[in-house]
C-alpha cells in the first residue's frame, strides 16, 4: 500500500501524516511513502489550469501503477478516483473502519460527546458518510451539527477560494465553527486536513480523524 499523504498533511498539518503513520503501524499495515511526493493536482483542476493538472496526472500515474493508494486528504482521494484512471484508492476513513471491524485496532470508548463536520469533497461529492462516523463512535458519542451528510456547509476553503477570497473562507469558516459550538461539544472531528486547516480557531478543538483517534483513542497504553 502507498500511503500518498498529499500536500496539506505533508507540508502544512504534518500531526496528520504523523497520527496515520501510528495507526498505520500499529495496525500492522505494510505500507510506503513516496520520498518525492507530488500534488494530487486537484488544486489545478479546481482552478482552472487543466492542461497543468493533466500533465502532474501523468506524472503521478506512472508513480501509482500497481499500488493501492491511501489518503489522508478528501480532495486527494475525489481527484484520484475521479480524474485518474484505474487507481486502487481508499480514504483514511474507510480503511480506519476496516481495519477496527477486523480487530486489528482497538479503541477505548471514552464519555464524552464530539462533532463531525462533512467535508465537500468527502461527503457530497464521494458519498462517504458512515466510515468515518462509525470510527469516531468507536472512541466517544457523535452529536450532529444542524447541517449534516449531504446537507454540511463548507468549510470555506475549497474551490480556491482560502487563496482568492480568505475573508470570505474566513466568514464561512465562523459559520461553521457556530454550528459546532452549538452542540456544546468541545471536539469539532473532520476527515479532511484542508478543512482542518481553515476550522482551526480558539474556541474549540478541532482535530483530525487520525488525530483523534491516536489522542483520545487510549492507544497509549497498547504502547
Amino acid at each position: 500500500m502507498l500511503y500518498f499523504r498529499g500536500c496539506t498533511a505533508r507540508e502544512k498539518q504534518t500531526s496528520i501524516a504523523e497520527a496515520t503513520e501510528k495507526l498505520l503501524n500499529l495496525a500492522g499495515v505494510d505500507y510506503h511513502i513516496l520520498k518525492d511526493e507530488a500534488c494530487c493536482g486537484s488544486v489545478l483542476l479546481r482552478t482552472g489550469f487543466l492542461k497543468e493538472a493533466q500533465e502532474q496526472i501523468a506524472k503521478n500515474s506512472e508513480a501509482f501503477k500497481d499500488e493501492t493508494v491511501l489518503t489522508s486528504c478528501a480532495g486527494c482521494y475525489k481527484t484520484l478516483k475521479e480524474d485518474y484512471e484505474n487507481i486502487d484508492v481508499i480514504h483514511i476513513s474507510q480503511l480506519l473502519n476496516n481495519l477496527i471491524s477486523e480487530g486489528k485496532l482497538n479503541f477505548s470508548k471514552n464519555d464524552f460527546k464530539v462533532t463531525y463536520h462533512d467535508s465537500c469533497h468527502l461527503g457530497r461529492h464521494m458519498e462517504i458518510f458512515d466510515d468515518p462516523r462509525s470510527v469516531i463512535e468507536s472512541v466517544a458519542d457523535l452529536v450532529e451539527m444542524e447541517n449534516n451528510r449531504e446537507n454540511s456547509l463548507c468549510c470555506g476553503a475549497g474551490g480556491g477560494v482560502k487563496s482568492a477570497y480568505p475573508e470570505i473562507a474566513d466568514e464561512m469558516a465562523k459559520s461553521r465553527i457556530g454550528q459546532a459550538k452549538d452542540t456544546e461539544c468541545e471536539i469539532l472531528i473532520t476527515a479532511c486536513p484542508f478543512c482542518k486547516l481553515n476550522l482551526e480557531n480558539d474556541e474549540m478543538e478541532v482535530l483530525d480523524l487520525t488525530e483523534f483517534l491516536v489522542k483520545y483513542g487510549g492507544l497509549d497504553e497498547e504502547e
